[in-house]
């Protein structure tokens, strides 16, 4: 599949790029905002919660009925979970 068409492809489930980066990165930003708190926190963890948030983001902007989404969100969990280590 050409970029192209991988973008158009991604649209349909993930939203508009635009608005879905958006709305990413001001969630990450409220995250961010708890300085202390986050830094208990492992460099595991911490990616976990991130890729969780870009997955939130796609479901509010994109179609929140696609399985990927949610499935993705479950497993970044179990890896945060067992990322205290990194």
């Amino acid at each position: 599949m050409n970029p192209e068409a991988l973008v158009s492809e991604r649209g349909k489930t993930h939203g508009d790029w635009e608005k879905q980066a958006r709305l990413s990165q001001s969630l990450k930003g409220c995250i961010r905002l708890a300085q202390e708190p986050i830094r208990k926190l492992s460099k595991g963890q911490q990616e976990a919660l991130e890729a969780i948030l870009v997955k939130v983001s796609r479901i509010v902007c994109g179609d929140p009925c696609t399985a990927d989404h949610w499935n993705d969100i479950a497993g970044y969990a179990v890896l945060g979970r067992d990322s205290q280590g990194l």
